[in-house]
């Protein structure tokens, strides 16, 4: 094989199999077929039906590749001292900071989560230069309709909220970041302070990164709860509650509903959609209620990653 490689990371628990079949699907059917992709599927316990199935989705120029995350995050558990206040599980929820360390192979990455359609070519957000930068994301626009989390970001992380992405879609350096110790910088930062935070890994990395940060085009990573609408997105995320698995006329559903048609769940996700109640509806209300409160009182706290980096105790990488 002599087509050059892009690595492509998701993260999933078996629940999420379905709607990293859609992904999945997506990617592969506009990506450009000048380029090879190893697709690793970090997980915690998928089935081995659900791997089957998302196995028929790989194409001719790609290979899907199951990684066990405890397996992978061997690399780091005597690092830091982590054991000190960060169990197995917690480390999970932080498993995009760990992945250049993990994966020492590549020098560069994508990491996407899994509730997306992409509808652009892969390569070519592989393939912007991100100069100097320890990795590439676009600005999370959810902040600009909703000023309890634009005011998180601000005055929470530290980071003005026209400048802090959103980490579901992210271009890693892979070979910098293993240069300036992200993991070990994450670890020692967690281990210190226990930031309380709305977006654990997110919050880390905008606070840690900031200032080296390749801002990209944010047809990269749409999400229906921007109101700046595009014609033609090259990756729609479903973040937040808005799934289109779970309502009706979500923004840009018809790319999920298009693509899920051509995977082996399509009818799995028509069935998760139909019993989607309206308990789970009000669920979703008060847990974004609650989101906001919690912006709110984070911001109010004395110690915050603001705090600590602006009152300069700590430096960023």
């Amino acid at each position: 094989m002599n087509k050059r490689i892009i690595p492509i990371f998701f993260t999933i628990d078996n629940n999420f199999a379905p709607f990293l079949s859609v992904a999945i699907k997506s990617l592969l059917d506009n990506a450009s077929t000048e380029y090879f992709y190893n697709i690793h599927v970090v997980h915690k316990g998928i089935s081995d039906e659900n791997k089957e199935k998302i196995l028929t989705l790989q194409s001719e120029n790609s290979k899907i590749i199951f990684n066990e995350m405890n397996k992978s995050l061997e690399c780091i558990t005597d690092k830091m001292s982590n054991r000190l206040r960060a169990d197995y599980f917690t480390l999970t929820i932080f498993f995009r900071i760990f992945i250049p360390e993990m994966f020492k192979e590549y020098d560069k990455a994508l990491y996407l989560d899994s509730d997306i359609c992409v509808n652009g070519d892969v390569s070519e957000l592989y393939n912007i230069d991100l100069e100097n930068n320890l990795l590439g994301g676009c600005v999370e626009k959810s902040s600009f309709e909703t000023p309890q989390i634009a005011n998180y970001f601000t005055n929470g992380v530290g980071v003005d909220y026209h400048d802090y992405i959103n980490s579901g879609i992210l271009i890693l350096n892979m070979k910098e970041l293993r240069n300036v110790k992200i993991d070990e910088k994450f670890l020692y930062l967690f281990n210190k302070y226990q930031f309380e935070n709305c977006d654990p890994d997110q919050a880390y990395i905008n606070a840690m990164c900031k200032g080296k940060i390749k801002y990209l085009d944010g047809t990269w990573n749409k999400s229906p709860v921007d109101n700046e609408i595009v014609e033609n997105p090259k990756i729609v995320h479903y973040s937040l509650f808005l799934k289109p698995w779970h309502y009706d006329n979500v923004r840009y559903e018809k790319y999920f509903w298009d693509y899920a048609s051509k995977t082996p769940f399509y009818d799995e996700i028509k069935t998760i959609k139909e019993n989607w109640s309206e308990e789970d509806k009000k669920k979703d209300d008060r847990h974004f209620n609650k989101l906001l409160e919690r912006c709110d009182e984070i911001v109010a706290l004395p110690v915050t990653f603001k705090t600590v980096f602006e009152s300069g105790k700590e430096s960023r990488i």
